[in-house]
């Protein structure tokens, strides 16, 4: 994952900051050398890391700051506050215009994710209530237009396309084609390069005159680390670009792009892939990057996926149906599938206070046990999902042999399942409260509970 290393780093520094109980202006000082040397390993701009370090030294050595009771808490709210002012102090959103439509024109380099995430950002905006239309530009690359399609299926927008032909005449009649048939959304998936030349800008600009955008977007890809950066310069000193979409932030890359493209570029990062899934992809927020990269967590992005992946009618029912029949192994099975959709266990993990905290050893174990529940649930019946307590000796062999799972792993997970009912009780889940008021909490409280972990 994405600074992985680096949050790693800064919470060993700020560790140490913090089990002191008073400061000097050494010790702070020493703590930035410590960070400056993180940043740079992070592949971060050393113009960059050079600005960040000198702003946040002249913060933390005011007298304010050392003579307070928590002068290692007081360093460390200065380095989030410096870290969000680096990426941009609010998430930058797509302007639409009042005519629509908006043309977005997505470029970059070849291998960048550009059709990949011309898919995502399409699939995005539909569910907002858009009708996007892609329009397929890109005539050199072998399938590229193929590909296109095959995400645009996908993702359940239509692709305009007219085969291997002059780019310009399909942009044209494809934005033609979006009012004729009210796409209020035009993305266009130009052409990438294996590296930037004339031929390819002067075809981007022929096209960014016909097009007229409303915004240009650079696909970058963030595993090159500082080169995304020259990347950007380059594609917006000859096309001015308005916007960045940092890809393959979930792979091993430092993340040093995301840190340093707004300072050098002056353009904002608008949105980030997190996963090769069309659905793993979101805005970006720099408040909230900046809590991941210190460990302390993101729990807004956290919430904001459950709630788009537990349906509220869903969510009611399931409530309704606990108050007159309880919870049962149907219903865990269920919460289990949500948390499947909502991505990977190692990318929620990341997005919970403490992460980094959290081994990768400990979260591949927290995955095969996630997969060995759900084998033990489907190798039950019916009946014996409804009603738990009917599992007896013989059962649980048959349900541990169905699974590939020992009887302890069918025990661990009856007891498990039948302290979470007790639980559920208690909050008023599984009883017999009843009354408007009540059914609205609960259900409040188990559409969370489709971005919670399973027991087990």
């Amino acid at each position: 994952m994405a600074f992985e290393g680096l949050s790693e780093k800064l919470n060993g520094v700020f560790k140490r900051l913090k089990s002191r109980g008073k400061l000097s202006e050494a010790d702070v000082k020493e703590a930035m050398r410590e960070v400056k040397m993180a940043l740079l390993e992070a592949d971060v701009s050393y113009k960059v890391v050079k600005d960040f370090i000198s702003k946040v030294t002249e913060r933390s050595v005011g007298e304010e700051v050392l003579k307070s009771l928590t002068p290692g808490q007081q360093v460390i709210k200065i380095v989030n506050e410096e870290l969000i002012k680096l990426m941009g102090e609010a998430n930058s959103k797509i302007n639409f215009p009042n005519k629509p439509p908006c043309i977005i024109m997505m470029c970059g380099l070849q291998g960048s994710g550009k059709t990949t995430h011309a898919a995502k950002l399409a699939k995005m905006f539909k569910k907002e209530g858009k009708r996007p239309l892609l329009i397929a530009a890109d005539v050199y690359r072998p399938a590229a237009i193929e590909q296109l399609k095959v995400v645009g299926e996908r993702a359940e927008v239509a692709v305009f396309e007219m085969g291997q032909i002059d780019p310009r005449k399909i942009v044209k009649e494809g934005i033609k084609h979006a009012k004729d048939y009210g796409n209020d959304l035009v993305i266009i998936d130009t052409a990438g390069r294996l590296h930037i030349d004339e031929e390819l800008m002067n075809e981007l600009k022929d096209i960014k005159k016909i097009a007229e955008p409303n915004e240009i977007m650079l696909v970058v890809d963030a595993m090159i680390g500082q080169d995304a950066v020259k990347v950007a310069s380059s594609f917006d000193e000859a096309l001015g670009i308005d916007s960045v979409i940092l890809t393959k932030l979930d792979s091993d890359t430092r993340g040093g792009a995301a840190l340093s493209v707004l300072a050098v570029t002056g353009k904002p990062i608008k949105f980030v892939g997190m996963g090769e899934k069309l659905d793993e992809f979101e805005a970006f927020h720099p408040e909230r990057m900046a809590s991941r990269i210190l460990g302390m967590g993101d729990m807004l992005t956290l919430i904001e996926k459950a709630t788009q992946t537990v349906d509220e009618k869903d969510a009611q029912k399931l409530a309704q149906k606990m108050q007159d029949k309880g919870f049962d192994l149907n219903d865990l099975l269920e919460q289990m599938k949500q948390i499947h959709k909502m991505g990977s266990m190692k990318s929620i993990i990341k997005m919970l206070p403490g992460a980094n905290k959290v081994s990768d050893e400990q979260v591949e174990q927290g995955e095969v046990q996630l997969r060995k529940t759900e084998a033990m649930i489907n190798s039950m019946t019916k009946a014996e999902r409804e009603k738990p307590s009917m599992i007896d000796p013989k059962r649980k062999r048959r349900i541990a042999a169905g699974s590939g799972t020992q009887v302890s792993d069918v025990n661990t997970l009856l007891k498990q399942f039948d302290q979470m009912q007790k639980m559920m009780k208690q909050f008023g889940l599984g009883g017999n409260l009843h009354g408007k008021k009540s059914r609205k909490n609960r259900a409040a409280l188990l559409k969370g509970l489709g971005g919670g972990m399973p027991p087990v």
